[in-house]
């Protein structure tokens, strides 16, 4: 839940002189950076938002993505949420020293930890003391209504552990975090300084950066859908090219992806089984409930079959059939192969055939 605190006393309008640095970090890159300086000193190190990542505990980005990047490799690109969250993030925070009676100010640039050049920090905002100084980091999240459940009892743990990080580079005791949920919804929280987190995220992150980026194998596969999308854009596919493969490995691992295939088809089979006995239950109703309790319900709002309606009642579907604007997919791989052939996934697909 939202934390709820005692603004201090002083004029959040009175000018500010804010000290610029922090207990055990100094400026490395100032704000002022051009952006290819700021992507150079971004790929020496871990940043708070590598953290999670190399940790396997963003949806969105997981260790493959973070060796990718800091080997100069782009993998995350940018999109409209990134965009929009850049551009909120000044409105985030401004309505958090509003009502939290908090002063912020802007961090100068990039900070780095003054003993492990490889721990690195880009604060959104720094949280002022009464007397100007800096006391905490302030990090500032953009939210969809979707995660709106993810931030009702705390800070999920990405976030979470990236304000940590941000503790462990700067030597704070506390951090904030702030998450304006659905464009119209400000929660933020207070957390303290975890030693015992801490000293965890410095020792696994130092030997994966050491062992990942300074040595520079590949860290091992993970189970993530980013992961997946990754791998399928970071090759170009050669049709001729053939890669030899040791023939223990490749049983082990047709044998490990049969193996979960079955589990996965009986799994599916049981929970069909008892979803059918719910649907058994209801009947013809809709709801089931027990007491003023929805338990669960089963009503027809689901995926209209266009087909099975066009074959019943194909006049009423004429009248109501429209054009719609469709891409040739088939001109554009006559006239443009190569440009259709970069836009295919690669799909994975293993014989049955034992070797």
């Amino acid at each position: 839940m939202t934390v709820m605190i005692t603004p201090p006393l002083f004029d959040l309008a009175m000018p500010i002189q804010p000290r610029t640095d922090a207990p055990t970090a100094r400026l490395l890159l100032p704000s002022s950076a051009t952006e290819e300086e700021w992507h150079a000193v971004r790929r020496s190190g871990i940043g708070g938002s590598d953290v999670a990542a190399i940790l396997g505990l963003d949806k969105y980005r997981g260790p493959r993505h973070v060796f990718e990047a800091k080997h100069g490799r782009d993998t995350d690109g940018d999109n409209e949420a990134m965009e929009f969250g850049r551009e909120l993030e000044d409105v985030i925070a401004r309505t958090f020293s509003r009502r939290s009676g908090i002063a912020i100010s802007t961090p100068p640039g990039t900070l780095v930890h003054t003993e492990r050049a490889w721990m690195l920090a880009n604060v959104d905002r720094y949280a002022l003391d009464a007397g100007g100084a800096v006391v905490a980091p302030v990090e500032c999240k953009n939210r969809s209504e979707y995660q709106a459940d993810d931030w009702e009892d705390g800070v999920p743990d990405s976030p979470a552990i990236q304000a940590h990080w941000y503790m462990a580079v700067g030597g704070w005791d506390y951090a904030w975090v702030v998450a304006l949920i659905g464009g119209n919804r400000l929660k933020y929280h207070r957390l303290e300084r975890d030693e015992e987190l801490i000293g965890y995220l410095t020792e696994h992150c130092g030997s994966w950066y050491q062992r990942h980026i300074v040595e520079g194998f590949p860290p091992p596969a993970d189970g993530l859908e980013a992961t997946k999308e990754l791998l399928g854009r970071l090759w170009t596919a050669k049709a001729d090219d053939i890669v030899s493969v040791d023939p223990d490995l490749a049983r082990d691992l047709r044998a490990r992806r049969g193996d979960l295939r079955a589990q996965i088809k009986a799994l599916e089979t049981a929970l069909t089984e008892v979803e059918n006995e719910m649907r058994l239950v209801n009947g013809p109703a809709e709801v089931a409930k027990c007491g003023n309790s929805v338990a669960w319900s089963w009503k027809q709002n689901g995926t209209f079959p266009a087909k099975r309606f066009r074959e019943a009642h194909p006049e009423l579907a004429a009248e109501l059939t429209r054009l719609v604007e469709e891409l040739d997919v088939d001109q554009l791989k006559e006239k443009h192969p190569d440009l259709y052939a970069s836009f295919r996934a690669r799909v994975l697909r293993v014989p049955t055939k034992e070797l």
